[in-house]
């Protein structure tokens, strides 16, 4: 009689970054460990070769593979994360088109550039929390550069929903009740810019997040290639489809307010990276970046369904299996990484990190398959923010700036507050 595998959910919820790590540690570092989650067979991979195998869309799928309450908060139901195929090509080709343009990174990057250097100068001498900052900043810069542009107002209370979107979708209770709302409400208001564009301004006027010079924002723009994009059968994506696509623009922007943390976090460890910062130049802010997405905990692994019964490190997977590729232990593997657990922007100096060997945002060709089209985005734009942190003159009050792994996702505990260096600090800030 085979016996019945004890489903790991419980575990995962409990440990975290920690429980993919930790399972293959008790099963001696195999490159394969099997695995129940949410009552399904699954499959843990690891290593290079995982990568490579993990990606190959004729053996791997999405569709499916999500659970409904990441669809619900985190991707959006119809979303092109749970294509797979034709539909996935024709659906990645709208986004690579919207986020791979090197003049359309160029644009938000000079956009966040300028607004941080507006919303120094508000914070005028103020203790500030830098996640809140940052998230903010973000997504007043994206709704613009997408064709929504907002007041700081309504622009915080975007930051604050699709911070909940994130912050709750690998969890239950109020986090996760708190990311459904979000969704709801947000996809409401860009279900409605999507209807009013259609319209040609002479629908009514959104609820949502359009100012009144929406539509000449809207020209060329990112809004109106959404709501203008046809499926390969010709037909208009429906307004909610379209509002899922564009929220999957502005919230993995928004997002990157955890990586500006992680960027001041390593600041504020390594003192000896701000100079490197202030006169490096962009081969050392881009090194800095490709290091905070590597040494910092944000995604913990990515799933996929066996397309077919599969063959992978001398065990079969039926089709169907749950296939979990670990991503946060890939980047911590002593195999993979001299001193994984040492914070070393040097390793990237000079070199640009192979395709499949940072994988923070997935994997493979970004242009048809399953990596994420906004991954140089997300560079430019930590690439630009680490520099500007170290030019800023602050100190660090005492805070809780623990990182813990038990969190997904995880930040520091108090957002990482600070205040101008003119009012020193008589304490340090606890690590």
């Amino acid at each position: 009689m085979t016996a019945v595998m004890t489903d790991a959910t419980l575990s995962l919820l409990a440990h975290g970054y920690a429980w993919a790590p930790d399972l293959r540690r008790v099963h001696d570092g195999a490159p394969l460990v099997r695995t129940r989650l949410l009552g399904h067979p699954a499959a843990l991979l690891h290593g290079p070769e995982a990568v490579a195998f993990f990606y190959d869309e004729a053996r791997v799928h999405r569709q499916g593979a999500l659970p409904a309450p990441v669809l619900d908060t985190l991707f959006g139901q119809g979303a092109v994360h749970t294509l797979d195929g034709p539909a996935h090509r024709a659906r990645k080709r709208l986004f690579v088109s919207l986020l791979m343009s090197p003049d359309g990174v160029r644009a938000l990057t000079e956009s966040v550039e300028s607004g941080w250097r507006d919303a120094v100068a508000a914070w005028d001498g103020r203790r500030v929390v830098l996640f809140d900052e940052a998230a903010a900043l973000l997504a007043r810069a994206v709704c613009g550069w997408v064709g929504l542009p907002v007041p700081d107002d309504a622009a915080r209370e975007i930051a604050e929903d699709c911070v909940a979107m994130v912050d709750g979708f690998a969890t239950a209770g109020p986090r996760h009740v708190r990311a459904r709302h979000a969704r709801r409400r947000q996809e409401r208001a860009l279900a409605a810019a999507v209807t009013d564009l259609r319209l040609s301004g002479h629908g009514p006027h959104p609820d949502g997040i359009l100012s009144a010079s929406r539509h000449a924002a809207a020209a060329g723009s990112p809004l109106e290639a959404v709501a203008l994009y046809r499926e390969p059968d010709g037909t208009l994506l429906d307004p909610h489809t379209a509002a899922v696509e564009l929220l999957n623009v502005i919230r993995p922007t928004v997002a990157i307010a955890w990586f500006a943390v992680f960027a001041a976090h390593a600041l504020h460890r390594h003192p000896g990276r701000h100079e490197q910062l202030r006169t490096g130049g962009a081969a050392h802010a881009r090194a800095f970046a490709h290091e905070v997405r590597r040494f910092y905990p944000f995604v913990p692994f990515i799933g996929g369904l066996a397309a077919r019964d599969l063959s992978f490190a001398g065990d079969e997977l039926p089709a169907g299996t749950l296939l979990l590729l670990d991503v946060y232990g890939h980047h911590h593997d002593p195999e993979l990484w001299e001193r994984p657990y040492h914070f070393d922007p040097g390793r990237f100096l000079g070199r640009e990190p192979g395709r499949d060997e940072l994988i923070p945002q997935g994997a493979g060709d970004p242009r048809t398959g399953h990596r994420c089209p906004g991954e140089d985005l997300t560079i430019s734009l930590i690439a630009a923010l680490g520099p500007a942190l170290a030019d800023l003159d602050f100190v660090v009050p005492q805070q809780d700036l623990s990182i813990p792994l038990t969190r997904i996702p995880t930040r520091p505990r108090s957002g990482f507050a600070i205040e101008p260096a003119r009012r020193p600090s008589r304490h340090l800030a606890r690590r």
